[in-house]
């Protein structure tokens, strides 16, 4: 009992002491958001016509379908029993909010993503299924679906149909991550979560993470193929990073100044967690090197006018602490969110344990997951120039 009880201060419920949700459903908001950033980038090119970015256009379609797929992954492996999450498809509750995640992921994956992806890149797929041999051959023959028309005009028609669904693709991106952050505000008996924006915070987050997720990725893979960096795509990326992020910092300070306004009964023990337990992780990693240095460095380069190398290095440092920052952001929001009593009379630890089916290994095998799926996406389909994806 003692060792159930250790860390614990004040006075606490038993079901309290153990959290419910721990690392993974971390992870699970995280890996949503830079799937909707992720798309919402690539509408940039598609929907709104900034050429600019167009250089990572497929790539940031790639890498929306690589972390989509893992998705999914960390609520099934919290589940003590991970077949039962098939029941929601079979016995649909749509009075429940978890339950139309499913469908909602459904749609996003199979219609949004995939279908987006293959009208895209339907003209090499075809060109592939004639070049390639072996094996090879046969697999891009299958992705073709029997569709091997590729005349002007059946392009134009898959340009077309593919403009609708990214803008259909846009909301879906919306909803995919702002549900997240419904969940959360929807609990109204914890005051961490219970608020209005905190959806809207988590989808503004999501586009920040996202869009910094592939700026890291293209500049990355660009040097690692050892092609020259389109700075004004970079330059681009980096100031609708900024714009994004000055939304989703706003929000948060509004969120921040409306619970000190209201200062309710609660207010005195989310202050003294931020003060005690939740220190590092919200005031030094979410606050200041997630938010306010990456904002300054941001603006500085907004400012100022940097050679290319200090800017490449400055949107790099920029992205890095962003995505740190969300992390710890998500974080205190879910783990931090459980610390306390309902009774905001005691206090307890998140114990993180390391090779357990929650610990922090799954967790970092999961986080290394989407990139090599992204790594064998790339491979399959390139989102270079046409004379890459012969190559």
């Amino acid at each position: 009992m003692q060792e159930v009880l250790h860390g614990v201060e004040g006075f606490m419920y038993p079901d309290e002491v153990e959290l419910q949700w721990s690392l993974l459903i971390v992870l699970y908001p995280y890996i949503t958001g830079l799937v909707a950033g992720a798309f919402i980038l690539a509408s940039l090119e598609r929907v709104f016509k900034v050429e600019a970015v167009k250089p990572t256009y497929r790539l940031a379609l790639l890498t929306a379908l690589a972390f989509l797929i893992v998705a999914p992954l960390p609520l099934q492996l919290h589940l003590g029993h991970p077949e039962r999450s098939f029941e929601m498809y079979l016995t649909p509750h749509r009075t429940s909010a978890m339950a139309m995640f499913g469908f909602v992921y459904l749609w996003y994956l199979m219609v949004v993503l995939l279908l987006e992806i293959w009208l895209d890149y339907r003209k090499e797929i075809v060109a592939l299924s004639k070049s390639k041999t072996g094996i090879m051959k046969w697999v891009y023959k299958a992705m073709t679906l029997g569709s091997d028309n590729v005349s002007p005009g059946a392009l134009r028609v898959d340009d077309r149909v593919g403009y609708v669904i990214t803008v259909i693709g846009i909301p879906s991106a919306f909803l995919l991550h702002g549900y997240v952050g419904f969940i959360f505000g929807s609990v109204k008996a914890n005051p961490w979560w219970s608020s209005p924006l905190m959806p809207i915070v988590f989808i503004f987050s999501a586009m920040v993470s996202g869009i910094a997720a592939v700026l890291v990725i293209y500049a990355a893979t660009t040097l690692l193929r050892k092609e020259q960096v389109d700075m004004r795509c970079l330059d681009t990326i980096a100031r609708y990073l900024f714009y994004a992020f000055v939304i989703d910092f706003s929000l948060e300070l509004l969120d921040l100044v409306h619970r000190i306004y209201e200062a309710d009964e609660s207010f005195h023990t989310l202050d003294f967690m931020v003060h005690t337990r939740l220190y590092v992780s919200q005031i030094v990693i979410q606050i200041f090197l997630g938010t306010i240095v990456p904002l300054l460095l941001l603006a500085a380069t907004q400012l100022v006018r940097f050679q290319e190398a200090v800017r490449r290095r400055i949107y790099l440092a920029a992205s890095v602490l962003t995505l740190a920052g969300i992390f710890a952001m998500r974080w205190n929001v879910v783990i931090g969110g459980q610390l306390f009593s309902k009774s905001f009379l005691g206090y307890t630890n998140y114990k993180l344990e390391f090779a357990t089916r929650e610990g922090l290994l799954p967790a970092i095998a999961l986080l290394i997951l989407p990139f090599l799926i992204l790594w064998g996406l790339v491979k399959l389909l390139p989102p270079w120039p046409s004379k890459e994806a012969a190559a």
